[in-house]
């Protein structure tokens, strides 16, 4: 009965189970196309997300110690800073000014803000910042010998200092940080 047109009780001819799998079968080519357009929007995909949403990073130097450690993986959030803006006390990848590459750095304060670095001390708008985030005691020296140093932000302008004060190269040293060199927040 393989093959052969089968009647049901209303009269209406039925295919067998063979013929109407055959008919469903997609051709060989289609099925080529098929795993194109999967393999271009898989791509597509990751492209998008590690480019514009998160990305997947490596600390490397000690300039954030005792915060992020040398060749620790992390996550950078890109998308965040569509919805709001960098604020005091987030870590963030940035391009370097001096090396222009990347540098991993936490922001201190924002436009507007007056730093000032003196007797070891950050001030934020006259007030010392509170910094538990550092070793105890830890001091902020300004670079270059110099006894006191003040900062005054401009629009789109932060003030960024790695968490190692003495080993890092950062707004002490290249001044403050424009708004389109910060890539993202770090996620840990």
């Amino acid at each position: 009965m393989s093959g052969e047109p089968v009647t049901d009780v209303a009269g209406i001819e039925l295919l067998s189970c063979e013929k109407q799998q055959a008919t469903r079968k997609p051709s060989f080519l289609r099925q080529i196309y098929q795993c194109i357009a999967v393999a271009t929007l898989a791509v597509a995909s990751y492209f998008i997300i590690s480019h514009f949403i998160l990305q997947s990073v490596q600390v490397v130097g000690e300039s954030m110690v005792p915060t992020l450690y040398d060749s620790q993986q992390y996550l950078l959030n890109r998308w965040v800073y569509y919805f709001r803006a960098p604020k005091p006390a987030d870590v963030v990848v940035l391009r370097d000014p001096v090396e222009n590459s990347l540098a991993v750095k936490r922001i201190i304060a924002t436009a507007g803000d007056r730093v000032n670095l003196r007797s070891g001390r950050v001030y934020v708008n006259g007030r010392r910042l509170d910094e538990p985030y550092l070793r105890a005691g830890t001091p902020t020296f300004p670079c270059m010998g110099i006894r006191e140093e003040a900062f005054t932000l401009e629009k789109d302008q932060f003030f960024v200092l790695g968490d190692n004060r003495r080993n890092s190269a950062d707004s002490r040293t290249y001044g403050p940080v424009p708004r389109r060199s910060i890539l993202g927040l770090i996620v840990r």
